[in-house]
């Protein structure tokens, strides 16, 4: 059974009201946007029809209104030809084609306040719907958006990133401990003061020299004649 008993109940219808009391919105927007597409059809079918229906008289008027020229024709040539009887009997017919058409002008002016009856409810159904397809997507977005911190939530208290933070933990105590190591060779080792610089710098020379003095003296022994004698 429609949530609608038709078109009057739609364009009348608080689709707030409708959703807010309804046990699940997102549904019954659904539900509610179905009904009104498929009402918007039926309406614009019978629009259709009327429409059609209007051609058709409007055709059988000029048909009518041929004809009632014809008898007119035809009552001018018996009066001629002094045959009054004939006369009155093709203008009686005249008149019943007229009648006729009256007839079906009165019925194309009742189609035309239908169809002006069908374009308001057209309108009308077709703001209600922007209006329910309006709360399906604000009610499609709020519903994401209630997931995705459901999602989040469960994220970050689960179980898989509290382990992926203990490794972190487990990786910086590394981190600090190696570190710590490194900083302890240091530990006690001071820059050289200038004063030592340039001795390390004297002590070099000199050690330079006697090195160089005993090479000079090595090489003079290994050059005296009497000894090699």
């Amino acid at each position: 059974m429609g949530i609608f008993s038709r078109t009057r109940d739609i364009i009348a219808a608080n689709v707030t009201d409708i959703l807010d009391k309804a046990e699940d919105p997102a549904k019954m927007v659904r539900m509610i946007i179905l009904e009104m597409e498929e009402t918007l059809v039926e309406v614009r079918a019978s629009a259709a029809r009327t429409i059609a229906d209007q051609k058709e008289m409007r055709r059988s008027i000029t048909k009518l209104e041929q004809l009632q020229e014809g008898w007119k024709e035809k009552a001018e040539l018996a009066l001629s030809k002094d045959r009054e009887d004939l006369a009155k009997q093709a203008l009686v017919e005249k008149q019943k084609a007229g009648d006729m058409a009256d007839r079906l002008n009165g019925e194309i002016a009742v189609l035309d306040e239908a169809l002006s009856g069908y374009e308001h409810d057209i309108s009308k159904l077709q703001g209600k719907l922007r209006e329910a397809r309006s709360r399906q997507s604000s009610i499609s977005a709020r519903l994401e958006s209630a997931e995705n911190r459901i999602k989040l939530r469960d994220l970050y208290d689960g179980e898989r990133v509290q382990d992926a933070f203990e490794r972190f933990e487990m990786l910086e105590r590394r981190v600090d401990m190696a570190e710590g190591r490194a900083d302890a060779l240091s530990l006690g080792s001071q820059p050289k003061t200038l004063e030592e610089e340039i001795n390390e710098l004297e002590t070099s020379d000199k050690i330079e020299a006697e090195l160089a003095a005993m090479k000079k003296a090595g090489g003079k022994k290994a050059g005296d004649p009497a000894k090699e004698a």
